[in-house]
């Protein structure tokens, strides 16, 4: 029964949370500090985990994926309230009366550093609760209660593009230069972040111009799925603007923002440097992966990326673990922190990851490709090793 409950992990954290970041004072800000290092160390410390068991209860492995949304959905408007300039609020009320959680006088004890970890970690739980098994669900295509589930927890971080691009695009293009979602050697993180964010949704438009097209549909349409999703995203700042005003509001979408840049900080981390020849299969090696226990078990396995790349079709817990693909030097959450704080030192890190994947890796056309990528990244441990 534990290599069930394992991946229940995240819905415990969402449901602490809850008990925890609205009692008072400084506990915002102890909470995400504590949840930060629960992973980076839990990744540090535990042993890699490169089991691959067999599950006969699909049920208990996808419940947990579902209970989030609403789980998570409470925790943001929680967030939200907490920063309602008004008290004449009703959520003040319910969770009053419902959770026991006074957020009038949270409100009157929140100081900045309470303010800025709510939003930081808000922005994560979306991230990490919402925004990857989100991606889980929108590879079933022929599941419509999972790509249903999927579009919202994806809604809460205006990621509608994800769905389609993802899938029908990044899959396809993973390691070409026209992929938004795969980093050049030696690119800006942040430069990074809004092309990667643009392009996708340039990209999802245009897959979703083709199958309308293709079926005759008008673009607009209550058909087109990038409406939809617009629509739902809507719908939750909508709610969010009645929960928390304006105030509130924008804190959701700082929110929804941060968690679709940690998004494009993760896709950054996972495929960096990468290089795949045009018409040539995907293998194993055009993904960074990682067996990180901590890493893997909140992220539902999106961490075996090389197997996840290879079959985007399997479940997350079908996924092998490829401990002969290339692996990244750190956990996801130390990788993320890493990029987005530590540039250089992520840089530098990589440089010697890519150059042994150049020599172990790498095909000979692709060896010309890392050639040229190395000589154009500004860095000099890659230029000097031509």
């Amino acid at each position: 029964m534990l290599r069930y409950l394992k991946y229940y992990i995240s819905t415990l954290t969402l449901i602490l949370a809850i008990q925890i970041c609205f009692i008072g004072e400084y506990y915002p800000t102890i909470f995400f500090i504590c949840f930060s290092l629960f992973i980076i160390l839990g990744d540090m410390i535990l042993k890699q985990d490169s089991s691959e068991e067999k599950y006969s209860n699909e049920f208990l492995l996808n419940f947990p994926m579902y209970v989030n949304y609403p789980l998570l959905t409470l925790v943001l408007f929680l967030t939200i309230s907490s920063f309602n300039s008004s008290s004449n609020n009703i959520f003040y009320l319910l969770s009053s009366q419902i959770l026991n959680i006074d957020l009038y006088e949270f409100k009157l004890s929140m100081n900045l550093f309470d303010s800025v970890s709510l939003i930081a970690l808000m922005g994560l739980f979306i991230g990490i609760m919402g925004t990857v098994p989100g991606h889980e669900l929108v590879h079933r295509k022929n599941n419509k209660f999972d790509m249903f589930v999927g579009n919202w927890l994806l809604a809460l971080s205006w990621d509608c593009a994800f769905a389609i691009e993802h899938v029908h695009g990044h899959h396809k293009n993973v390691g070409y230069s026209i992929d938004p979602a795969t980093a050049k050697r030696g690119e800006n993180i942040y430069k990074f972040i809004f092309r990667a964010i643009s392009k996708e949704q340039k990209d999802a438009w245009q897959i979703e111009m083709k199958r309308l097209k293709r079926k005759q549909i008008p673009i607009i349409s209550i058909q087109n799925r990038m409406l939809q999703g617009y629509m739902r995203s809507f719908f939750i700042t909508l709610l969010a603007f009645f929960v928390g005003g304006m105030l509130g509001m924008m804190v959701f979408l700082l929110c929804a923002f941060i968690a679709k840049a940690l998004l494009e900080v993760i896709n950054f981390s996972e495929h960096y440097g990468l290089i795949r020849v045009v018409g040539e299969p995907v293998c194993p090696r055009h993904s960074w992966n990682s067996n990180s226990t901590m890493s893997s078990i909140y992220l539902y396995n999106v961490t075996r990326h090389s197997s996840h790349h290879e079959k985007a079709n399997l479940k997350y817990w079908e996924l092998r673990s490829y401990d002969s693909a290339p692996m990244m030097p750190q956990g996801y959450l130390t990788m993320l922190y890493m990029a987005l704080f530590l540039p250089f030192f992520f840089h530098r890190m990589m440089a010697k990851k890519l150059l042994d994947w150049d020599e172990n890796f790498a095909n000979q056309k692709e060896k010309i490709l890392a050639k040229q990528q190395n000589k154009n990244s500004g860095i000099s441990l890659l230029a000097d090793n031509q």
